[in-house]
Parts: structure tokens; sequence; C-alpha cells
């Protein structure tokens, strides 16, 4: 299985790939990793986004298990967004925990698994971009909020409602009256709360 399957080079100098050699094999070997590195494109949702390029930091622990190399640690990003309710930009951070044993290529676990069931070392290299951006993704809402007690929007007019006085209404025409209103030519009292229930013809 392992001779027939595609094989990618990894590019050491790319900032979410990293060189495990100086673990070894010996089960039980550590080995920290604290850096900053830039935060690779695509890297969110339509709302909510790491903006690529902007600083994304790893602190991350390596440990040489039997069958290969088990990450775990945190990532933490900056995000910038667009609130669900009110549309004001916003920006805010995420931490998220990651963890995934990826296993040497002749481990019983590769030779035993599918090409997608499992995270694979390359010689002594390891790739943390998928990890990374399955973690980050799956951590960000699809609703973002500026703000949890954001108000949103006034259906009416458009403007922030927290930023309105609580007696803002807009009259309300309540449509099963409109034809009455038009054949006598008489005002519709339009109910200033929106109750559709209060709004009647008159004249």
């Amino acid at each position: 299985m392992t001779a027939n399957r595609a094989f990618v080079r990894l590019d050491p100098r790319r900032p979410l790939v990293l060189d495990t050699r100086e673990l070894g094999r010996r089960a039980g070997s550590m080995r920290a990793v604290r850096r900053t590195v830039p935060a690779p494109a695509g890297l969110g949702l339509e709302l909510i986004t790491v903006p690529p390029g902007s600083d994304l930091g790893l602190d991350i622990r390596l440990e040489s298990v039997m069958e290969g190399v088990l990450v775990s640690g945190t990532v933490e990003a900056e995000v910038a967004g667009e609130c669900g309710r009110c549309l004001d930009p916003f920006t805010d951070a995420v931490s998220v925990a990651v963890q995934e044993l990826f296993v040497y290529p002749d481990s019983t676990t590769d030779a035993t698994t599918e090409e997608d069931e499992v995270s694979r070392l390359e010689g002594d290299l390891l790739d943390l971009e998928p990890i990374v951006r399955d973690a980050v993704v799956l951590a960000l809402p699809m609703s973002p909020l500026c703000d949890p007690d954001c108000l949103g929007l006034c259906a009416g007019c458009g403007q922030r409602l927290e930023e309105l006085p609580a007696t803002h209404s807009h009259e309300v025409l309540d449509s099963r009256w409109a034809g009455l209103a038009e054949k006598f030519g008489g005002d519709v009292l339009a109910d200033p709360s929106g109750d559709s229930e209060q709004s009647r013809p008159t004249g």
C-alpha cells in the first residue's frame, strides 16, 4: 500500500513544516516548539477569517511514540470578521487545541490504514497546516458577533438598535386594510409598535 501512495515532497522552509530529526525514534523523547508564523490563506469562513500573513502563535509539543510523532498543544490566531447581526467589522482572537499522531512511513499503522485516515511523516518532516486549518476553522462561528449582546439592526431603517431610543418605532400599514383605504380614500391608522392587529381604516 505504501509503495502505491502518491509522493509529495514537503518543503522544510514552509512555516508550518516541522523537522522531527532531533527526536529520533526513541519513544518518550519530547521537544517543545514555540514560534510565531504567518497564517496561510483560506483559513476561515464566509463571515470570519484569519487574515493571510497575520501572526499564528504555536505552542506545541512533539513526542516520539512507537508508531510516530504525537503533536499536541495550542494555536492562537487573530481573526477579522463581519457581525452577523449588525454587519459591522470586528476583530477577535481564538485559541484552539490541536492533537494529531503523525505515523512513520514504515509503521504498522501506516501499512494498515487508508491515505486519508491518518497523518504521515515524510522522512523527518511533518506538515502542521492541515490539522491547524481543521482546528481553527471548526472553532470559528458560522454567524459571528461583534459582541454577545449585539442587538443588530432595525428592520425599518437599518440603524443599530443599541444606538436608538427605546421608543424608536416605525409606522406599519396593515396590508389587510390597504384595499379599503384606497377604495374609500380614508386614512389607515398604523400601529407604531408594528402590531398589525391594531391597524384599521377610518373615515
